[in-house]
């Protein structure tokens, strides 16, 4: 299915938001993600089913200084 992704458009072969972020190796539970502008939960990921064409944000923390 085709989402876009921090504002790249990509193809992925998953069907929730918890399995997008393992797909994407983003194993850390530091981060934030957004789903059409609405704030997802860490606590629902694994029940948010993604459909065709959903907007995906998600930040993580980076170090630097």
């Amino acid at each position: 299915m085709q989402l876009q992704i921090n504002g790249e458009e990509r193809n992925v072969a998953c069907t929730t938001l918890a399995e997008l972020l393992t797909q994407l190796a983003y194993t850390s539970a530091a981060v934030a993600t957004a789903v059409d502008g609405e704030f997802v939960p860490r606590t629902a990921r694994d029940t948010f089913t993604l459909y065709q064409g959903m907007r995906i944000d998600i930040v993580a923390p980076i170090q630097g200084g």
